[in-house]
Protein backbone atom coordinates (compact mmCIF):
# COMPACT_ATOMS: atom_id res chain seq x y z
CA UNK A 1 0.00 0.00 0.00
CA UNK A 2 1.18 3.57 -0.62
CA UNK A 3 3.22 5.19 2.11
CA UNK A 4 1.32 7.64 4.28
CA UNK A 5 1.75 11.17 2.87
CA UNK A 6 3.92 13.32 5.07
CA UNK A 7 2.48 16.51 6.47
CA UNK A 8 4.91 19.39 5.93
CA UNK A 9 5.84 21.31 9.04
CA UNK A 10 7.74 24.50 9.67
CA UNK A 11 10.83 22.47 10.61
CA UNK A 12 11.07 20.84 7.17
CA UNK A 13 13.58 22.21 4.69
CA UNK A 14 12.47 22.56 1.05
CA UNK A 15 14.59 19.54 -0.01
CA UNK A 16 13.30 17.40 2.86
CA UNK A 17 9.74 18.38 2.04
CA UNK A 18 10.30 17.55 -1.65
CA UNK A 19 11.71 14.13 -0.75
CA UNK A 20 8.78 13.28 1.52
CA UNK A 21 6.28 14.39 -1.13
CA UNK A 22 8.03 12.19 -3.72
CA UNK A 23 7.58 9.16 -1.46
CA UNK A 24 3.98 9.97 -0.52
CA UNK A 25 2.47 7.78 -3.25
CA UNK A 26 5.10 5.03 -3.24
CA UNK A 27 4.09 1.53 -2.15
CA UNK A 28 5.91 0.41 1.00
CA UNK A 29 6.83 -2.99 -0.48
CA UNK A 30 10.17 -4.44 -1.64
CA UNK A 31 11.02 -3.37 -5.18
CA UNK A 32 8.53 -0.49 -5.30
CA UNK A 33 8.78 1.99 -8.18
CA UNK A 34 9.94 5.53 -7.42
CA UNK A 35 8.91 8.73 -9.24
CA UNK A 36 12.47 9.65 -10.29
CA UNK A 37 15.02 6.92 -9.52
CA UNK A 38 18.68 7.82 -9.91
CA UNK A 39 19.89 4.25 -9.26
CA UNK A 40 18.11 1.05 -10.35
CA UNK A 41 19.32 -2.50 -9.65
CA UNK A 42 17.79 -5.68 -11.13
CA UNK A 43 18.60 -9.27 -10.26
CA UNK A 44 21.98 -8.47 -8.66
CA UNK A 45 23.50 -11.57 -7.06
CA UNK A 46 26.88 -12.39 -5.56
CA UNK A 47 27.91 -15.85 -4.40
CA UNK A 48 30.94 -16.95 -2.45
CA UNK A 49 31.15 -20.70 -2.92
CA UNK A 50 27.87 -22.10 -1.60
CA UNK A 51 26.94 -18.85 0.16
CA UNK A 52 24.69 -16.34 -1.60
CA UNK A 53 25.75 -13.03 -0.04
CA UNK A 54 23.54 -10.79 -2.21
CA UNK A 55 20.32 -11.67 -4.03
CA UNK A 56 18.55 -8.37 -4.77
CA UNK A 57 15.58 -8.64 -7.11
CA UNK A 58 14.71 -5.01 -7.81
CA UNK A 59 15.67 -1.79 -6.03
CA UNK A 60 15.17 1.85 -6.97
CA UNK A 61 16.77 4.79 -5.15
CA UNK A 62 14.83 8.05 -5.37
CA UNK A 63 16.78 11.07 -6.59
CA UNK A 64 17.32 13.87 -4.07
CA UNK A 65 16.49 11.73 -1.03
CA UNK A 66 18.30 10.18 1.92
CA UNK A 67 17.74 6.42 1.91
CA UNK A 68 18.95 4.20 4.75
CA UNK A 69 20.01 0.60 4.19
CA UNK A 70 19.66 -1.42 7.38
CA UNK A 71 19.90 -5.06 8.38
CA UNK A 72 21.72 -7.43 10.72
CA UNK A 73 25.43 -8.12 10.44
CA UNK A 74 26.08 -10.38 7.46
CA UNK A 75 22.94 -9.24 5.62
CA UNK A 76 25.00 -8.28 2.53
CA UNK A 77 24.81 -4.49 2.80
CA UNK A 78 28.50 -3.69 2.28
CA UNK A 79 28.81 -6.34 -0.42
CA UNK A 80 25.87 -4.73 -2.23
CA UNK A 81 27.66 -1.37 -1.97
CA UNK A 82 30.81 -2.94 -3.43
CA UNK A 83 28.89 -4.38 -6.38
CA UNK A 84 27.14 -1.12 -7.23
CA UNK A 85 30.33 0.95 -7.07
CA UNK A 86 32.65 -1.34 -9.03
CA UNK A 87 34.71 -2.67 -6.10
CA UNK A 88 33.37 -6.18 -6.71
CA UNK A 89 31.78 -8.03 -9.63
CA UNK A 90 28.35 -9.69 -9.35
CA UNK A 91 27.57 -13.14 -10.69
CA UNK A 92 24.35 -11.89 -12.29
CA UNK A 93 22.31 -8.73 -12.63
CA UNK A 94 22.19 -5.26 -14.11
CA UNK A 95 22.19 -1.82 -12.53
CA UNK A 96 22.03 1.69 -13.93
CA UNK A 97 22.93 5.16 -12.71
CA UNK A 98 21.13 8.04 -14.41
CA UNK A 99 19.87 5.50 -16.94
CA UNK A 100 23.37 4.33 -17.91
CA UNK A 101 24.60 0.81 -17.19
CA UNK A 102 27.44 0.47 -14.68
CA UNK A 103 28.03 -3.24 -15.32
CA UNK A 104 31.75 -3.78 -15.78
CA UNK A 105 32.62 -0.14 -15.07
CA UNK A 106 35.65 0.10 -12.73
CA UNK A 107 35.30 1.98 -9.45
CA UNK A 108 37.27 5.08 -10.49
CA UNK A 109 35.06 5.54 -13.55
CA UNK A 110 31.93 5.06 -11.44
CA UNK A 111 33.15 7.98 -9.31
CA UNK A 112 33.75 10.10 -12.41
CA UNK A 113 30.16 9.49 -13.46
CA UNK A 114 28.99 11.05 -10.21
CA UNK A 115 28.47 8.16 -7.75
CA UNK A 116 31.00 8.09 -4.92
CA UNK A 117 31.26 6.13 -1.69
CA UNK A 118 32.95 6.02 1.69
CA UNK A 119 33.96 2.93 3.63
CA UNK A 120 33.14 1.45 7.01
CA UNK A 121 36.89 1.47 7.72
CA UNK A 122 38.26 4.83 6.59
CA UNK A 123 40.69 4.89 3.68
CA UNK A 124 42.63 8.05 4.52
CA UNK A 125 46.29 7.91 3.42
CA UNK A 126 48.00 8.30 6.77
CA UNK A 127 51.38 9.54 5.54
CA UNK A 128 49.92 12.28 3.39
CA UNK A 129 48.64 15.55 4.76
CA UNK A 130 44.95 16.33 4.96
CA UNK A 131 45.26 18.70 1.98
CA UNK A 132 47.12 16.09 -0.07
CA UNK A 133 44.35 13.58 0.69
CA UNK A 134 41.79 16.10 -0.54
CA UNK A 135 43.65 16.84 -3.78
CA UNK A 136 43.84 13.11 -4.54
CA UNK A 137 40.03 13.12 -4.66
CA UNK A 138 39.95 15.51 -7.61
CA UNK A 139 39.52 13.80 -10.99
CA UNK A 140 40.84 14.60 -14.45
CA UNK A 141 43.97 16.37 -13.21
CA UNK A 142 46.04 17.51 -16.18
CA UNK A 143 49.30 17.33 -14.25
CA UNK A 144 48.99 13.55 -14.09
CA UNK A 145 49.89 13.36 -17.80
CA UNK A 146 53.64 12.86 -18.29
CA UNK A 147 54.10 15.47 -21.03
CA UNK A 148 51.85 18.06 -19.43
CA UNK A 149 53.59 17.58 -16.07
CA UNK A 150 56.76 19.19 -17.46
CA UNK A 151 54.72 22.22 -18.63
CA UNK A 152 53.27 23.86 -15.49
CA UNK A 153 51.29 26.40 -17.52
CA UNK A 154 49.01 23.56 -18.69
CA UNK A 155 47.93 22.44 -15.22
CA UNK A 156 48.73 25.16 -12.67
CA UNK A 157 45.38 26.97 -12.98
CA UNK A 158 43.47 23.71 -12.53
CA UNK A 159 45.54 22.85 -9.45
CA UNK A 160 44.76 26.26 -7.97
CA UNK A 161 41.05 25.66 -8.57
CA UNK A 162 41.26 22.21 -6.97
CA UNK A 163 43.10 23.66 -3.97
CA UNK A 164 40.45 26.36 -3.56
CA UNK A 165 37.73 23.70 -3.72
CA UNK A 166 39.57 21.62 -1.11
CA UNK A 167 39.98 24.63 1.19
CA UNK A 168 36.25 25.34 0.91
CA UNK A 169 35.31 21.75 1.79
CA UNK A 170 37.79 21.56 4.68
CA UNK A 171 36.26 24.74 6.12
CA UNK A 172 32.77 23.29 5.68
CA UNK A 173 33.76 20.14 7.60
CA UNK A 174 35.72 22.16 10.17
CA UNK A 175 38.99 20.52 9.20
CA UNK A 176 40.71 23.63 7.84
CA UNK A 177 43.02 23.89 10.85
CA UNK A 178 44.18 20.35 10.10
CA UNK A 179 45.07 20.99 6.46
CA UNK A 180 48.83 20.51 6.97
CA UNK A 181 48.58 17.68 9.53
CA UNK A 182 49.24 14.10 8.52
CA UNK A 183 45.97 12.19 8.14
CA UNK A 184 47.36 9.49 10.42
CA UNK A 185 47.32 11.87 13.39
CA UNK A 186 43.56 12.44 13.16
CA UNK A 187 40.90 10.79 15.32
CA UNK A 188 38.53 8.21 13.85
CA UNK A 189 35.72 10.74 13.63
CA UNK A 190 37.93 13.30 11.91
CA UNK A 191 38.96 10.68 9.37
CA UNK A 192 35.27 10.01 8.66
CA UNK A 193 34.83 13.73 8.01
CA UNK A 194 37.92 13.79 5.79
CA UNK A 195 36.70 10.83 3.75
CA UNK A 196 33.32 12.47 3.23
CA UNK A 197 34.93 15.79 2.28
CA UNK A 198 37.33 14.07 -0.14
CA UNK A 199 34.42 12.25 -1.81
CA UNK A 200 32.83 15.63 -2.56
CA UNK A 201 35.88 16.80 -4.52
CA UNK A 202 34.40 15.21 -7.66
CA UNK A 203 31.10 17.11 -7.32
CA UNK A 204 29.01 13.91 -7.14
CA UNK A 205 25.29 13.47 -7.71
CA UNK A 206 25.05 10.50 -5.33
CA UNK A 207 26.99 9.72 -2.16
CA UNK A 208 27.01 6.22 -0.62
CA UNK A 209 28.09 6.10 3.02
CA UNK A 210 28.99 2.76 4.61
CA UNK A 211 28.33 3.13 8.36
CA UNK A 212 29.40 6.79 8.57
CA UNK A 213 28.82 6.90 12.35
CA UNK A 214 30.75 3.72 13.23
CA UNK A 215 33.52 4.41 15.75
CA UNK A 216 32.68 8.10 16.02
CA UNK A 217 32.58 9.69 19.46
CA UNK A 218 29.34 11.43 20.52
CA UNK A 219 30.88 14.88 20.11
CA UNK A 220 31.30 14.34 16.36
CA UNK A 221 28.18 12.27 15.75
CA UNK A 222 25.84 15.25 15.59
CA UNK A 223 28.28 17.03 13.29
CA UNK A 224 28.30 14.06 10.91
CA UNK A 225 24.50 13.85 10.99
CA UNK A 226 24.32 17.50 10.03
CA UNK A 227 26.73 16.98 7.15
CA UNK A 228 24.69 14.04 5.81
CA UNK A 229 21.53 16.16 5.85
CA UNK A 230 23.44 18.98 4.14
CA UNK A 231 24.27 16.68 1.22
CA UNK A 232 20.56 16.41 0.41
CA UNK A 233 20.14 20.16 0.81
CA UNK A 234 22.88 20.59 -1.81
CA UNK A 235 20.84 18.49 -4.23
CA UNK A 236 22.67 15.20 -3.81
CA UNK A 237 21.18 11.73 -3.29
CA UNK A 238 22.39 9.77 -0.25
CA UNK A 239 22.30 6.02 0.38
CA UNK A 240 23.80 5.04 3.72
CA UNK A 241 24.26 1.97 5.92
CA UNK A 242 23.59 2.44 9.63
CA UNK A 243 22.69 0.34 12.67
CA UNK A 244 21.52 3.06 15.06
CA UNK A 245 17.76 3.20 14.59
CA UNK A 246 17.44 6.62 16.20
CA UNK A 247 19.83 8.05 13.61
CA UNK A 248 17.99 6.26 10.81
CA UNK A 249 14.69 7.74 11.94
CA UNK A 250 16.26 11.19 12.31
CA UNK A 251 17.86 11.64 8.91
CA UNK A 252 16.33 9.19 6.42
CA UNK A 253 13.38 9.77 4.10
CA UNK A 254 13.07 6.09 3.13
CA UNK A 255 14.47 2.83 4.49
CA UNK A 256 15.51 -0.42 2.80
CA UNK A 257 15.90 -3.55 4.93
CA UNK A 258 18.21 -6.42 3.94
CA UNK A 259 18.38 -9.87 5.52
CA UNK A 260 20.30 -12.87 4.20
CA UNK A 261 21.21 -10.94 1.06
CA UNK A 262 17.65 -9.98 0.10
CA UNK A 263 15.64 -6.79 0.45
CA UNK A 264 12.79 -7.91 2.71
CA UNK A 265 11.08 -4.55 3.32
CA UNK A 266 11.15 -0.89 2.44
CA UNK A 267 9.15 2.14 3.43
CA UNK A 268 9.11 5.29 5.61
CA UNK A 269 11.24 5.06 8.79
CA UNK A 270 8.34 4.95 11.27
CA UNK A 271 6.54 2.22 9.31
CA UNK A 272 9.71 0.14 9.03
CA UNK A 273 10.40 0.38 12.77
CA UNK A 274 6.92 -1.02 13.46
CA UNK A 275 7.08 -3.80 10.83
CA UNK A 276 6.95 -7.21 12.54
CA UNK A 277 8.97 -8.86 9.75
CA UNK A 278 11.72 -6.26 10.19
CA UNK A 279 11.70 -6.60 13.97
CA UNK A 280 11.98 -10.36 13.60
CA UNK A 281 14.75 -10.31 10.97
CA UNK A 282 16.73 -7.31 12.14
CA UNK A 283 16.19 -7.20 15.88
CA UNK A 284 15.32 -10.84 16.52
CA UNK A 285 12.26 -9.67 18.42
CA UNK A 286 10.50 -13.01 18.80
CA UNK A 287 13.61 -14.65 20.21
CA UNK A 288 13.89 -12.20 23.09
CA UNK A 289 10.22 -11.52 23.75
CA UNK A 290 9.09 -12.40 27.29
CA UNK A 291 7.04 -15.60 27.58
CA UNK A 292 3.47 -15.54 28.85
CA UNK A 293 2.40 -17.89 31.68
CA UNK A 294 1.08 -20.61 29.36
CA UNK A 295 4.33 -20.66 27.36
CA UNK A 296 6.36 -20.84 30.56
CA UNK A 297 4.32 -23.82 31.81
CA UNK A 298 4.62 -25.55 28.43
CA UNK A 299 8.41 -25.16 28.34
CA UNK A 300 8.70 -26.24 31.99
CA UNK A 301 6.62 -29.37 31.33
CA UNK A 302 8.74 -30.20 28.27
CA UNK A 303 11.94 -29.79 30.28
CA UNK A 304 10.63 -32.02 33.11
CA UNK A 305 9.55 -34.69 30.60
CA UNK A 306 12.99 -34.64 28.99
CA UNK A 307 14.64 -34.93 32.41
CA UNK A 308 12.46 -37.94 33.35
CA UNK A 309 13.27 -39.58 30.04
CA UNK A 310 17.00 -39.10 30.62
CA UNK A 311 16.72 -40.58 34.14
CA UNK A 312 14.80 -43.57 32.76
CA UNK A 313 17.65 -44.31 30.32
CA UNK A 314 20.22 -44.59 33.11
Amino acid sequence: MPAEPAVPTASLTPRKDAALRAFAGVEAVPGSSKPDPILVADGVTRRFGGLTAVDVGHVEIQRGSITALIGPNGAGKSTFFNLLTGFDTPDDGTWTFNGQSLAGVPSHKVARRGMVRTFQLTKALSRLTVMQNMLLGATGQRGENFWRAILPMTWRKQEQENTARAEELLARFKLDKKRDDFAGTMSGGQRKLLEMARALMVGPEMVMLDEPMAGVNPALTQSLLGHVKALREDGMTVLFVEHDMDMVRDISDWVLVMAQGRVIAEGPPDAIMADEAVIDAYLGGHHDAPLDEAQEQEQLAAAEAELREQEGDR
